[in-house]
């Protein structure tokens, strides 16, 4: 799918900067629906701020991926050299300068390389 945006369950037109979703979750979908805005929520979503991006809003779009499905987020500050771990139902993960973050569960092996972004 490469238009990238979604119609998150609450509503929400929503395209982040990158995500993923299940095999199982797209296949669900009617070619119909797949082949505008999907009626679903990405499984993993990224989101990294751009200077013009306001960091509160991008949080409170973070939220909103969680309470509507996404299990895995990240929020990646380059500014501030830092990544925001959105987990469902979880405090938010703070990493400071990290070199790396994984995909843990939902994307296992899937490790992003952090220094040509910094």
């Amino acid at each position: 799918y490469s238009n990238g945006c979604f119609r998150l369950p609450n509503g929400s037109e929503r395209a982040p900067d990158a995500s993923w979703v299940s095999r199982a979750k797209w296949d669900a979908l009617t070619p119909e629906e797949q082949d505008t805005f999907p009626p679903l929520c990405p499984d993993f979503v990224v989101e990294l701020m751009s200077p013009r991006d306001s960091l509160e809003k991008t949080r409170v779009k973070m939220r909103e991926y969680m309470e509507n499905g996404a299990q895995l987020g990240w929020l990646i500050n380059r500014k501030k050299r830092q990544v925001e771990i959105y987990r469902p139902s979880k405090n938010v993960e703070i990493l400071e300068n990290p070199q790396t973050v994984s995909g843990e569960n939902i994307l296992p092996g899937f490790v992003l390389d952090l220094a040509p972004i910094w």
